[in-house]
């Protein structure tokens, strides 16, 4: 997990994508060495971004998709009041700025949260690749797919589950995706405020902090600021499906 204070080199950003710890979660998987060395060509690989830099926001050109390489991006839009309603938080190995293909302009907008390092690949040159390399078309289709599993997975968590559902369903989530980018399931640190997670899951700020101090009182995890440690993974599952023998209906909205 990157830690709050790391700094990321220049050097560690232009890591070719052979060499690349993400080549097995991002664009390259799968693909043969020569096919790797084509798309690398393409890719550009720009200075550190910092806290509160934009990727881009909504009504800009689409021209590039770009791949987290290291920090995390929050992906955001302006609700019907004009208030920020975040649509996502994007790990190492993850695209973003798929949604601009078919309007060729962003309709969300895209900022760091913590010191963070991006590819960049021009869609122009990217579409020219995938017409000519058969694997690289098909990983393609498996992003967008995999695009659409989550946004359907969010639909379902918003509109069926609980407060104390809704919690527990996002750290397992970042667990798991922690845990495929080799990092610690258990042992991670938010980028994200308490108040940017309550957007996401649709929750006041006061009832994510509140589910925060409960889960912690109830020993399923141990919590520092943005530091969080699970201490039970099985009751963390036990309560997205709707089981725990704990409950009381304590859900908190």
């Amino acid at each position: 997990m990157t830690d709050p204070g790391n700094i990321v080199s220049l050097e560690s950003i232009k890591v070719a994508c052979k060499n690349c710890s993400l080549s097995g979660l991002c664009l390259p998987l799968g693909l043969p060495t020569e096919d790797v060395e084509r798309l690398d060509r393409i890719v550009k690989r720009n200075r550190p971004l910092h806290r509160g830099d934009h990727l881009f926001r909504t009504g800009d050109a689409f021209q590039s998709l770009y791949v987290v390489k290291t920090g995390t991006i929050k992906t955001y839009a302006a609700s019907e009041d004009g208030a920020e309603q975040v649509l996502g938080f994007h790990l190492p190995g993850e695209i973003i700025g798929l949604d601009a293909i078919d309007e060729a302009r962003h309709r969300c907008s895209a900022k760091v949260l913590e010191t963070s390092a991006v590819c960049e690949l021009p869609f122009n040159q990217l579409g020219e690749l995938t017409a000519t390399i058969a694997s690289l078309q098909h990983q393609m289709f498996r992003i967008l797919s995999r695009e659409i599993s989550q946004d359907t997975a969010m639909l379902l968590l918003l509109g069926k589950k609980s407060a104390d559902e809704r919690l527990a369903a996002f750290l397992l989530s970042l667990s798991a995706r922690f845990e495929r980018r080799g990092f610690s399931p258990k042992d991670f640190y938010l980028s994200m405020s308490r108040h940017e997670i309550g957007n996401y899951l649709g929750l006041a700020v006061e009832t994510v902090s509140r589910l925060f101090t409960r889960f912690q009182d109830d020993g399923l995890l141990s919590v520092a600021r943005k530091h969080v440690e699970i201490q039970d993974m099985d009751r963390l599952r036990t309560i997205v499906q709707h089981e725990d023998p704990g409950d009381s209906s304590r859900g908190v909205s």
